[in-house]
């Protein structure tokens, strides 16, 4: 059992948890929490090792025993010493270490999700999530957003890192991925997405709720967007305007009656 504060797997749960560099560096992130865990072991990411309580639920214990049997490195920790790594300040008594991997783009995309300038981790891990959900090929991480695999981005992200290729580009490559796609800017002065085809191949841009989208995101685009708000307000936040938006999308191209996307 590790009783130290100084022990080395110890050391690098808590660089991760920390600033992207040392993620970059180590190409690792960590996972905390049985539900994400055993999003992880289900899609069969690769993993590192895990550091878990004495003090587990039943379903913990079970999830353990599992990775164990499948050959993961599993090492118990002091209750009190894990509980000072958590993130959440109320630890579920366990975190895994995994690879930093990037799930391959498929040939073949017609949604695609762009964060540009999304700062906020809870933001982020929202509009993966969302992503995820709506059936989207990937997201294109664009320079100046948050660093997707930071800790509440994963945990916002409820599993969305392990079925869902995150790809961090410069602009250039973005826009040599999303050559020959729409290219639609959330923006409250653009056409309502009630009246915009979402049905031919995709790529939602969404700005960040300071800055907005940044002049390179502008260039790209192709047209803009909006969600009507008949209620009043500024406009919504990025990650609710984000699910909406790609939910949007997934109306139109099931409504089976014609001119359904219109």
């Amino acid at each position: 059992m590790i009783t130290s504060l100084h022990n080395p797997k110890m050391k690098l749960v808590r660089a991760l948890l920390g600033r992207p560099k040392e993620r970059r560096e180590a190409n690792a992130f960590a996972a905390e929490g049985v539900r994400l865990v055993e999003e992880a072991a289900r899609s069969g990411w690769r993993f590192r090792y895990l550091l878990y309580s004495p003090e587990l639920s039943t379903r913990g214990a079970a999830l353990v025993a599992d990775l164990k049997a499948g050959g993961v490195d599993c090492e118990p920790v002091e209750a009190r010493l894990l509980q000072s790594l958590s993130d959440t300040g109320s630890t579920q008594g366990i975190i895994a270490v995994l690879e930093q991997d990037t799930l391959p783009l498929p040939a073949r995309t017609d949604l695609l999700l762009i964060p540009d300038q999304v700062r906020d981790p809870g933001n982020l891990g929202t509009l993966l999530r969302s992503a995820a959900a709506a059936g989207a090929q990937a997201v294109l991480l664009p320079p100046e957003t948050a660093d997707a695999f930071a800790p509440k981005v994963v945990r916002a992200g409820m599993g969305a890192h392990f079925r869902l290729p995150i790809l961090a580009l410069d602009w250039e490559q973005i826009a040599a991925r999303t050559a020959g796609m729409q290219v639609l800017l959330a923006d409250m002065a653009g056409t309502p997405c009630w009246q915009t085809d979402l049905r031919r191949p995709l790529a939602l841009i969404v700005g960040g709720e300071a800055e907005g989208a940044s002049p390179m995101a502008r260039d790209l685009a192709t047209a803009t967007i909006s969600i009507p708000m008949p209620g009043g307000g500024e406009s919504l936040n990025a990650g609710a305007a984000g699910a909406v938006l790609l939910f949007e999308a997934v109306r139109q191209r099931t409504d089976s009656t014609p001119g359904g996307g219109q």
